[in-house]
């Protein structure tokens, strides 16, 4: 099958290995030159993916025509806030049966959408459901051929499960899923915790406290997903629980990462500056916090984590006012 990857990234990248080892023509499709040469020659991405050699099959091009010629499925991986503009860029080429793949992580924040009613809007012609690939996937896990499990999800089962056998592989386990909404929120959501939990550690906090701090992160995505429309069964899966575990507890996410230097009293914009890669937990913060006040949803620590990121709030005061909060039973809030 010819299938077409939007967004050289690192989980693009590692998403178009994974493809090709699965036995499918794989196009790639790179913002930078640089990085397209260096994939087709050097067979490469250590700007993205440092130390990973990729399949000689797999290729790269710039040029969005190219990229989804003849593709059956076409997988975008794209930042959230360059999602629309790269789906303008690409619609006027895509075959109206084309099965499109949102992967990427995060939501909109002009319109508060999820990237996947992004990609419905700006890719209306499409005669099938949006699906939604997310789970606990760290790339450079993935493109070592480690054992892991994702989730895709569409209100068209057929399709999600059309799409589960194309990325089906003895390291790479594919559940399906129905509800595309809960499984994007819960990996757009846990950048948000994953930042919280970088600062934990940042601050020299324990195992206690980064504990309590998933468990609390659950109760609010579920309660703030629930509130939207989704079901509240789905953030106990890959997509809500396990990513939220495995970005607050790994070395890898970039997320974590940011909060770490954060609580160690580094200021967002030098830590932004430092990095190739988009800290998605930033601008799904502003979001997350929007969602909140719209649906009229309680979620301190992303209220705090806004206050921190946005309004310089010191990131300890924001710990201690999270332990003061009022008294109250673990359950009456989790939805």
């Amino acid at each position: 099958m010819k299938v077409g990857v939007v967004g050289a990234g690192g989980w693009g990248t590692a998403l178009a290995k994974l493809l090709t080892e699965n036995g499918h023509q794989v196009m790639l499709w790179a913002y930078e030159q640089e990085t397209m040469a260096e994939i087709n020659q050097k067979h490469t991405n250590e700007r993205f993916l440092p130390g990973v050699v990729l399949p000689a099959e797999l290729r790269a091009s710039t040029d969005p025509a190219e990229v989804v010629d003849g593709a059956e499925l076409v997988t975008f991986v794209v930042p959230s806030q360059w999602v629309r503009t790269t789906a303008k860029q690409f619609a006027s080429h895509l075959a109206p049966e084309t099965v499109v793949v949102n992967a990427g992580k995060g939501l909109e924040i002009q319109t508060l959408k999820t990237l996947s009613q992004v990609l419905k809007e700006e890719l209306s012609a499409l005669h099938h459901e949006i699906v939604v690939l997310s789970g606990p996937n760290h790339s450079e896990e993935v493109s070592r051929r480690l054992p892991s499990a994702t989730v895709v999800a569409s209100p068209d089962l057929k399709v999600a499960e059309e799409v589960q056998e194309i990325f089906m592989s003895p390291y790479f386990r594919v559940y399906t899923n129905r509800d595309r909404l809960g499984v994007e929120l819960g990996g757009a959501l846990k950048n948000v915790f994953s930042m919280a939990a970088g600062i934990c550690d940042g601050l020299n906090f324990g195992d206690n406290t980064k504990a309590a701090l998933v468990t609390r992160a659950l109760a609010e995505m579920r309660r703030l997903g629930v509130m939207m429309g989704a079901e509240p069964e789905t953030f106990s899966g890959l997509s809500g629980l396990g990513d939220l575990f495995v970005t607050a507890a790994s070395r890898h996410s970039r997320n974590a990462w940011a909060g770490r230097e954060i609580g160690k009293g580094r200021r967002l914009e030098e830590i932004l500056a430092s990095t190739p890669m988009v800290v998605e937990g930033v601008p799904t913060t502003k979001a997350a916090y929007a969602l909140s006040k719209k649906f009229q949803v309680e979620l301190p620590i992303v209220e705090k984590m806004y206050q921190v990121l946005f309004e310089d709030y010191p990131p300890r005061q924001a710990v201690e006012d999270l332990m003061i909060r009022e008294r109250r039973s673990e359950t009456e809030d989790i939805f």
